[in-house]
Order: structure tokens, then C-alpha cells, then sequence
């Protein structure tokens, strides 16, 4: 305060804000020491802060705060659980506000290795799976090949050329010349290539298409199955077929020219419609270029 002015109202009773500027509560004059008036009015500066005989309040019972009830803080703190339970809600709603504007969501943890990778390891656990598909094929493309050598060049104690289109025409095939030629060459290209494992549906489908024709016209010649006749058995030619559609059901493994091909290790559709087009391409072709019932005398084929 300074003599020529005061700050106090003049008025008693005019309430006035505590010296110790508390927003809590405001005081009146007339609760104000009686001393402090008297030196307003006289122009005097109190040497000593005026004496109030209302304090303002300090404690929870003069805030009206109940002392025996703990404050949330403390006994959210005191629950084990509750402290995690809170945060995950803000983590959420505060990861959900980071990708707001995002169309795709955040890949959820541990979900980053590719499926492919995973497809992958599995195929690399195939033991000696590889290394049998290849013995089978050097037994069915060598087998093939040597067939195909004795038509195609009379090695091996073969007929040759001539004499495959002799046989043919003697048994009752059409067309000999373009015949004996196709058997020939199907046989040893396929051969070849059922070893080499390239093109392997194609190839082994031609190689099923022969052995399929083959079976029907020797079991054409003698009525009744003929598996283990005495003169013309049917046992390889039934063991061929049963192989090289094994071949053409499994893939040639990837120890083959196709090893990066679908049909090397996953065959499917395309395997399966090559297995059904070499029996169908089979029937048609015995049946346009021979003729007849090759199963004359089987049971209800009689």
C-alpha cells in the first residue's frame, strides 16, 4: 500500500480478495484485524502483514474431503492387472488413430514371412522321393527306348523298319507304312524324353497312348484275358501301363528338365487331363485303324 491511495473500499463490509490470493474463498473487511482499517483510512502503511482471523482452508476436513476414501490413482495402482487393463484401450484407440487414414490395416505381428516360403520348406522335405521318380523313369524311358531301337533301326534283334510294318499289316493294322513309322518314333522319342524329364505329360502320355494299343491288339488275338497266356501273355505290357501312369500322375520329381514346372512336383489339372487324353487318343486309334472287341471273352465284354 502506498499514502496517497489505498486499495481497500471504503465501505465496511465490501467483500475483498484474501492477501494470499486463494481463489477458494473470499473475505469481508469487517473480518479483517480492526488495525488494518484504521490504517487505510489514515494514509498509513502497515509495517506488518495484517492478522486474518479466517485462514483459508489447507486440509482434506476443512476441503470437505473425506480422508478415509483413497483417491483413484491409489487404488487403481494397488489392483495387480489394472494398470495393463487401462493402457490397452489407449493403445488401441491410439494405433487405430495412427492408421485412420490408411484402407489397409497393420499386419498383425509374426505374420510377415511369405506363404511361399512356407510352401517351400514343405517341399524341401522330400526325402528320396526325387531320386525314385528318377530310377522310375531311366526303367520306363529305357525300356521305351529299346523298343523304339529295334523297330526304328532292327537293333537288338529287332525286326527294323520293315519288319514293324510287316507285323503291323499281318495284324491286321491299316495304313502299315504310316503305322509301323509312328510306333517307332513314339516309342523312342518318347522314351528319350520321359529319361531327360522334359515334357514330361506329353511325352509319357504318348508312350501310355502305345502300350494301351499295344495291350488291346494282342488281347484281341485270343479270346479271354490273356495276362499270363502261355504264348501271348499280357503281363509287361499290363506293368507298363501301370507305370507310366504313375509317371504321368506323380511328375517326374525335379531331378528332371521340368523341375520348374508345376507338373514336376504339384501335378494336377494339366497331368490329369494329359492322362485322360492319352486313353481316349488310344480307343479312337485302335478303333479306326484295327477294329473289333479286344475284350472278347472277359466276362461281360463277351
Amino acid at each position: 500500500m502506498t499514502g496517497g491511495s489505498s486499495s481497500l473500499p471504503d465501505s465496511v463490509g465490501e467483500p475483498v480478495r484474501s492477501p494470499f490470493d486463494s481463489p477458494t474463498e473470499q473475505f469481508r473487511v469487517a473480518d479483517v484485524h480492526p488495525d488494518l482499517i484504521v490504517e487505510a483510512k489514515s494514509g498509513r502503511t502497515a509495517d506488518t502483514k495484517p492478522e486474518l482471523t479466517k485462514e483459508p482452508p489447507r486440509t482434506d476436513e476443512e476441503l470437505g474431503l473425506d480422508p478415509d476414501v483413497p483417491l483413484y490413482s491409489e487404488l487403481k495402482n494397488s489392483i495387480p492387472g489394472a494398470a495393463q487393463q487401462s493402457a490397452a484401450p489407449a493403445a488401441e484407440s491410439a494405433s487405430a488413430a495412427t492408421y485412420a487414414f490408411a484402407s489397409i490395416p497393420a499386419a498383425p505381428p509374426g505374420a510377415t514371412e511369405p506363404t511361399t516360403r512356407l510352401r517351400r520348406r514343405g517341399d524341401d522335405r522330400r526325402g528320396t522321393l526325387d531320386l525314385g521318380l528318377l530310377l522310375l523313369r531311366l526303367v520306363i524311358g529305357g525300356t521305351f527306348i529299346y523298343h523304339g531301337l529295334q523297330k526304328m533301326t532292327g537293333w537288338f534283334h529287332g525286326p527294323g523298319l520293315d519288319g514293324t510294318k510287316a507285323m503291323m499289316e499281318n495284324g491286321g493294322w491299316k495304313q502299315p507304312d504310316i503305322t509301323a513309322i509312328l510306333l517307332a518314333v513314339g516309342e523312342l522319342g518318347g522314351g528319350i524324353l520321359v529319361v531327360l524329364g522334359l515334357a514330361t505329360p506329353l511325352a509319357a502320355g504318348a508312350l501310355l497312348a502305345i502300350i494301351l494299343d499295344a495291350w488291346m491288339w494282342k488281347q484281341s488275338m485270343v479270346p479271354g484275358f490273356q495276362y499270363k497266356a502261355k504264348d501271348n501273355n499280357l503281363e509287361l505290357e499290363s506293368v507298363l501301363v501301370g507305370i507310366v501312369s504313375v509317371l504321368m500322375l506323380t511328375g517326374p520329381g525335379r531331378l528332371s528338365l521340368d523341375r520348374n514346372r508345376g507338373w514336376a512336383t504339384r501335378p494336377f489339372l494339366g497331368s490329369l487331363a494329359a492322362f485322360v487324353a492319352a486313353i481316349a487318343a488310344a480307343i479312337l486309334a485302335y478303333i479306326y485303324l484295327h477294329g473289333g472287341n479286344p475284350l472278347t471273352g472277359i466276362g461281360p465284354f463277351d
